[in-house]
């Protein structure tokens, strides 16, 4: 293994703002993010495949009243996340290295005010559907966790994953659709991001991409 990874591996062993297998918290936090980690009532915000975590600490930073979990399984990513956090002084800020197949270990039933799901890999094969983070499956998972009138927000540069999601959350009854737009960058659903853009958002803008972006209500 690289010495690089090997360095991440090990500051996330002993990052206080991690939370992973190992760590005493990782089998009793379901249901206790707000006592167990966060130590107080506000309200709490995931988002799933975080990757670097640039947009769980840039949104934290905006809303010092709300706690955020950045939720990844890869280890090195989590690290530069939580290095963030701890550099930006965020007390508001956790992360989690796991797979979303296994968020039932992690979240209550209604225990989520929002879930935020920021370029997905859009797994565009017939054959991938099941990966895809947006598919029947997922979307009734998602339902459990967030209380009603909680949010699910998913921000993609993809055409295909932004008609298939749209599809499958107007055929989900636990959801109604708020609002959407094909080209986020001139929409007025832009002020609701507060300018935090990934590393690969930037990319996909300066390639001439279009953000898509859709927010709906957990009913």
């Amino acid at each position: 293994m690289p010495r690089r990874k090997l360095m991440h591996y090990e500051y996330c062993d002993n990052a206080d703002n991690i939370i992973q297998a190992g760590k005493p918290l990782y089998e009793r936090v379901k249901g206790k993010w707000k006592t167990s980690f966060f130590a107080n009532e506000n309200p709490l915000v995931v988002e799933l495949a975080c990757g670097k975590g640039e947009y769980t600490v840039g949104l934290a930073k905006v809303h010092p009243d709300k706690n955020y979990i950045g939720m990844d399984i890869k280890g090195d990513r989590i690290a530069r996340g939580s290095r963030a956090a701890i550099e930006a002084k965020l007390s508001n800020v956790a992360f989690l290295r796991a797979g979303i197949q296994y968020a039932d270990e992690f979240f209550d039933a209604g225990e989520l005010d929002e879930i935020w799901l920021i370029h997905p890999d859009p797994q565009v094969r017939e054959r991938d559907e099941p990966k895809r983070l947006t598919n029947a499956h997922f979307l009734r998972r998602y339902a459990e966790y967030l209380k009603p009138g909680g949010l699910f927000c998913l921000k993609t540069d993809s055409d295909f994953l932004y008609h298939y999601s749209l599809e499958m959350i107007s055929e989900d009854s636990n959801y109604r659709i708020l609002d959407y737009t094909d080209d986020l960058y001139h929409s007025p659903l832009l002020e609701s991001h507060y300018g935090v853009k990934t590393h690969y958002e930037k990319i996909f803008v300066a390639k001439g991409y279009t953000i898509k972006y859709i927010v709906c209500q957990r009913v």
